[in-house]
């Protein structure tokens, strides 16, 4: 990535210039869990938030102290709930990253929100004069039986306030969150939710299907017969066709759950999925680093004792090659763009294609995977199916093809 000004341009003492981070500030704080989430996060608490403040400013020297200024080339303020800050707060997180960090010019700059929480325009535009320069706002759905369902904090009414909000504050780029393949929901309700929120013309959409997390009160009810999750089928048919309907609008698809307007792709997310270093701060905060990997302590009060201590990444893992490997076809395959042969081989020392050639034959006959000059890419059946497909790839002595192949997606129908 070019960076943005000569000011950016930081050297080691060598005289190599060392290339920017990504930056995640995880906030753990949330007006109450929600019945799917597996995340670090606790009821706010002032003092919990004066405990969480004064660590995350020693934990901000203590990396300034080891790597100097970094560069960094996004800021992504997730949770949680960031917008549960109150805005006397704001001033001792926001500059706080700037003093410590070498923010570029032109970063992507992202604050989560809650629709409940982020209402007050003026709020929003102080965030804006702080830097942030998109809003990801966690709507999910609008239908107020599901939002009760999922445990959300808010209703319909209160998501569609919030991008009135976001807007009158004058953002610019703002995300929302949605879920498919909650209980109840059938491929008709799920592509009428989809058009009700184009009409808010949101510059990205972020579509998840539900991912039930071990002792989450959601996964309990399903597991106990409670509730019932759409059959597979059912669920196909919501990916394939909401996915055709949001490019249509003109949302490209440029990751599985990840739909954006042309020039709006989170910047921050694909710097993930392309592999690029990232520093993550505050409790449960997982970072990469020059081929090393450390997460911090999943406790607000363990992890403030840590940064008190400077102990916070003593306990680094060094990625193996396997583990570069596995992930690079991981993330990449994600992608719409998929796994990059020449870097690959660059990085490895391997050729992708003969090393899995009889699987991705298969898989291409089977229209699963596209072959393009110098790439490899998913088609969108095969996202359907893409944990199977990663894992045979991932994992090579697994060679049966049989379970890797959907149920004719592209001749299903929509029904009620």
């Amino acid at each position: 990535m070019t960076l943005s000004s000569p000011h950016s341009l930081i050297k080691d003492k060598e005289g190599n210039v060392v290339p920017p981070l990504m930056l995640y500030v995880h906030v753990p704080f949330c007006r109450k869990k929600c019945r799917y989430c597996a995340f670090y996060s606790k009821v706010f608490d002032m003092n919990d938030l004066e405990i969480y403040l004064q660590a995350l400013s020693r934990e901000m020297a203590f990396w300034k102290k080891l790597y100097g200024k970094r560069p960094i080339s996004s800021v992504f303020i997730g949770g949680g709930t960031p917008s549960l800050l109150p805005e006397w707060a704001l001033p001792r997180l926001i500059p706080e990253l700037r003093r410590h960090f070498l923010i570029q010019k032109n970063a992507e700059f992202t604050f989560e929100c809650n629709p409940d929480s982020s209402l007050d325009v003026g709020y929003l535009r102080n965030l804006r004069s702080l830097g942030v320069n998109r809003l990801s706002i966690g709507v999910q759905t609008l239908n107020n039986e599901r939002l009760r369902l999922l445990g959300r904090p808010h209703d319909g009414q209160t998501a569609l306030a919030a991008v009135s909000a976001a807007r009158r504050a004058e953002f610019r780029n703002i995300s929302l969150d949605l879920m498919w393949g909650i209980p109840g929901q059938r491929l008709r309700l799920w592509l009428e939710e989809l058009k009700n929120v184009l009409e808010l013309a949101p510059e990205h959409l972020s579509c998840y299907g539900l991912t039930l997390e071990p002792e989450t009160p959601l996964a309990e009810d399903v597991q106990s017969g409670k509730l019932t999750l759409p059959d597979e089928d059912e669920q196909a048919k919501m990916f394939l066709y909401g996915a055709r309907l949001l490019e249509e609008r003109g949302y490209l698809q440029y990751e599985i759950s990840n739909f954006a307007k042309i020039g709006f792709q989170c910047r921050h997310n694909l710097g993930y999925w392309q592999g690029k270093d990232y520093l993550g701060l505050g409790p449960s905060a997982v970072s990469t680093i020059d081929g090393k990997r450390f997460e911090h302590p999943a406790d607000l009060r363990a992890y403030a004792k840590a940064a008190l201590a400077g102990t916070l990444g003593e306990h680094a893992v060094s990625l193996t090659m396997e583990d570069r490997i596995r992930e690079m076809i991981m993330l990449s395959l994600r992608t719409s763009s998929g796994l990059d042969l020449k870097r690959f081989r660059k990085e490895t020392g391997r050729d992708f294609f003969a090393e899995h050639k009889a699987l991705l034959t298969a898989l291409r006959q089977n229209d699963l995977i596209r072959l393009h000059p110098g790439r490899v890419c998913l088609t969108r059946n095969g996202m359907i199916v893409s944990n199977v497909i990663l894992e045979r790839l991932m994992y090579p002595q697994k060679d049966s093809l049989s379970d890797a192949a959907p149920t004719t997606p592209q001749k299903m129908e929509p029904s009620d």
